[in-house]
């Protein structure tokens, strides 16, 4: 049934615009493992940029090691519910940084990447950003000792 103000409604209190799940995993295997990427349509953050993060972490973290193949840019497309232009930039970013080896006709492959090192400037500007972060989990409720937990934990995801 329409509703003023052109809202869809079926029954009291029940909108079909709340009801649509656009989250989407696409499993990204290696011969050594297999990982979850999920993209949340109704994140603020575009999904190119979704994309990118979490296979960056997963490279960060070892999951995605040198010679790994990642799935196409068709097929990653697809399972994801996405653009293949979408995911083709995701994966431009990635070899940009020195992550991935794209070559014409191939699937993606994880570059042997020589670690770089930051500059003052570059340290000094994740510093204000994760300070920025732990504040706003201090403002909304989360126990100091809680995030310095996180922190830890996370730090043992990077150091491994």
């Amino acid at each position: 049934m329409a509703r003023a103000g052109g809202e869809n409604q079926l029954g009291r209190g029940f909108s079909l615009e709340k009801c649509i799940v656009s989250i989407y995993t696409v499993h990204v295997w290696s011969s050594r493992m297999a990982s979850k990427i999920r993209i949340d349509l109704n994140s603020p953050v575009p999904a190119t940029r979704q994309i990118t993060d979490a296979l960056r972490v997963e490279l960060v973290e070892g999951r995605l090691r040198p010679g790994d193949e990642l799935p196409s840019v068709r097929r990653a497309a697809i399972d994801l519910g996405l653009h293949f232009n979408t995911v083709a930039e995701a994966y431009r970013q990635l070899a940009a940084e020195g992550w991935l080896d794209l070559r014409h006709g191939r699937s993606a492959r994880v570059a042997d990447r020589r670690q770089p090192t930051a500059s003052r400037k570059t340290v000094s500007g994740y510093r204000r950003r994760l300070r920025e972060v732990i504040s706003q989990m201090r403002a909304d409720g989360i126990p100091a000792h809680r995030i310095a937990e996180e922190l830890r934990d996370l730090a043992r995801g990077v150091q491994s």
